[in-house]
Order: structure tokens, then sequence, then C-alpha cells
């Protein structure tokens, strides 16, 4: 019963979002710095695996693929954002089993805008000096086994952006459930709600100003309108196709994503993956244009093609058994060490690399990376 309570929770969010956009409010959203997947794995997809996502990379698709978490996994991710733009973004992620069923996950990411001239009222061409944006955000999650087919997860996410003089922060929040299938769990499906709640507002010295009434001097403050979260409303899925004897595994997915304040999109994409280890994926963004000519609706650099890679070795398979136990400091057996302390298992350390590009006009494409060590 918990879990028919769990559904229909979030279907029922879901469907309020779904039904919310409307053209007249596209491109009123703030924060949009939330609508960048900062992850090179999932990007690679162009986030088609929403409803398969597993692991860390969950907290920015479908906050229940944290579920799978086995023990604790460990990221760190940098984007080359729209090369010669300057602007870079560095990403940390952290999931931690909890107990049997539940994982804890948090999130950091940084925009690194680079150097804007400073500008005044009194001098519009510029004062010689400069200034960098502060944009980041942090997340704190959790995410459930119901079942062996059914997991959920909640994410709340901390928003700050400012300069020195003038700020905003707010939160925001994200749910999800995903369901697999098959012998094999081979089909995968997803629905997650994201970054739902309040508006944010800018506040702050640099929205004064001085000013006079019968000559007296006054510090009068500017009415700022506050905005909107970019809510959002993902659904996926996938299905793996397992070919044993040849040792591959074929994976079409795809994602439809229903935004309050930007076009709605679907994204087919599909993976193919070596025995777990050497994966290749690709995918095409389509985006709806609302009847208006492609050429004249398209408010996206991003021409709609994404790929990436991924190497993805255990220590066992790298050094052989023995030297992944000397490594980690563990036995190669359950039996009893030479203090008589239950030995632990054979290590599961493993340890991958993740490269995505995603071509854009103009600019230069974006390109991913990310260092994924799992424990």
């Amino acid at each position: 019963m918990k879990k028919l309570y769990a559904i229909a929770l979030v279907l029922g969010m879901a469907a309020q979002v779904a039904t919310a956009g409307n053209d007249t409010k596209r491109g009123q959203a703030g924060a949009t710095e939330l609508l960048i997947n900062p992850w090179a794995r999932s990007t690679g997809w162009n986030g088609a695996n929403s409803g398969s996502v597993r692991g860390i990379e969950s907290m920015s698709l479908n906050i229940a693929g944290l579920a799978y978490v086995k023990n604790t996994d460990l990221i760190i991710a940098n984007q080359r954002y729209l090369s010669g733009s300057g602007i870079n973004i560095l990403s940390l992620g952290f999931g931690q089993r909890l107990s049997p069923t539940g994982v804890l996950g948090m999130t950091f990411t940084s925009l690194s805008l680079g150097d804007f001239i400073q500008t005044t009222y009194a001098l519009p061409e510029g004062t010689n000096n400069t200034f960098s944006p502060s944009f980041f955000n942090f997340g704190l999650s959790y995410a459930k086994t119901f079942s062996s087919r059914i997991t959920g997860g909640l994410l709340v996410r901390g928003i700050y952006q400012g300069i020195s003089n003038a700020q905003a922060f707010g939160v925001a929040f994200d749910a999800g459930i995903q369901y697999q299938s098959g012998p094999n769990n081979e089909f995968k499906f997803g629905v997650a709600l994201r970054n739902v709640g309040p508006k944010l507002q800018y506040s702050g010295e640099g929205l004064s100003f001085r000013g006079q009434r019968d000559q007296i001097g006054l510090t009068l403050g500017s009415r700022v309108a506050p905005f909107e979260m970019p809510a959002m409303l993902n659904i996926g899925a996938s299905y793996d196709f397992n070919f044993k004897e040849q040792e591959l595994r074929l994976t079409p997915a795809f994602n439809f994503t229903s935004n309050s304040y930007t076009n709605d999109n679907l994204v087919p994409g599909v993976e193919l993956a070596f025995r777990e280890m050497f994966m290749l994926r690709a995918s095409y963004m389509f985006r709806q244009t609302f009847s208006v000519p492609e050429a004249a609706a398209r408010t996206d650099v991003y021409t709609g093609l994404a790929a990436g890679a991924t190497i993805e070795l255990p220590l066992a398979e790298m050094f052989g058994a023995k030297g992944a136990a000397e490594i980690t400091g563990t036995s190669l057996s359950d039996g009893a060490s030479a203090d008589g302390a239950p030995a632990k298992k054979k290590s599961d350390i493993t340890v991958g690399i993740d490269y995505s590009y995603r071509p854009t006009n103009p600019f230069s494409g974006t390109h991913g990376l990310g260092f994924v060590v799992k424990f």
C-alpha cells in the first residue's frame, strides 16, 4: 500500500507540472542553471537514460536511481561549457548506503563564469574594475528501495546566485520513482518531478541608490520582481538487449521532458556496452516548436546531437584478484584473518572515466569529463 501511495504522489505532482506550462510564460523562469546536467555520462545520452540512470548522476535526472548505490560512490566532473565562452562547471557527488534499503546522496555544483567589466550609471564605459559572479547549488537527497522492482527518492537543493552587493538564495525539490521488470530487469521506467520550489528574489545594497527629495538626500531601494523555478517533468524508459555469448549489451532508451518555461523535448538514445566495462552512447534531442518554423523557434545553442564514452574497470580485473586485495588491504577468502577477526571479501573497488560531447551553434560545443570511484 505504501508503494502505491508513493507512486500516486509522484504521478499526481507530475500531472500538475505537465499541464502548468504555457507559451506566454516561456523564458520567464530564473535559476536556469538547474537545467544544466553537469555529469559526463548522462550528458552523452542527452538525458535519455532518465528511466534507467543509476548512482550519483540520478540527482540531475531522476533521484530514484540513487537507491542503486551498492556501498560508496564518489564522482568529480568538469564541463567546458560552450567552448569559447570561458564558462566551466565543476561538480562533486557523493553517495553512501545507510541501510539495506536506504542511500544518502550529496552533490555540489559551481559555475565559473569568468570576469566581467564593472560599469556604473556614472561610468557606463567601465570603472577599470572587474567582478566575478558566484553561481552554485548543493543538494541533499535520500533514496529508498521499496521492493526489487520499485525505488523512489527525494532531494532538496539550495541555490545561490550573487555578486558582492546583490544576492539571491532559494531552495528547490525533486521527487522520483523508478520501476524495473523482466527476468533480468531488462525493462526500466521512471518518472521524476524536478526543480519545484518557492520563488527567488534578489536583495542587497546593489539594489539601492542615492536620490534627493526637497533637497534632502535619500537612499532609495529598487523594487525587484521574484522569479520562478524552472520546474520540469522527466518520463523515461529503456530496454536492455543482452548478448551473453558476445558479452555485449545494447540499450535503446528515450526521455520526454515537459518544461514549464521552455520548449518540451523528446530524446531517443542508444548505448552499446562490452562486459559493462567499455561503453559508447549517442542520442538526439527533438524540441517542440509550436507550429513556428524551426529556424525562427530555436532558442537553444545545442544542435540536438550528443555522444559519449565510458571506461569502467574493477581493480580485480585490472590487477588480478591478488593485486586488488593487496592494494585495498582485503583478504581473498571468506575465512578468518591472522588475528581471528572475520576477513573481508575480495575488493569491489571500481574506477571509471566518462566523456561526453554536445555540438553547439554558435560556440565550439560542450565537453564533459568525469572521474568515478565506487567501493
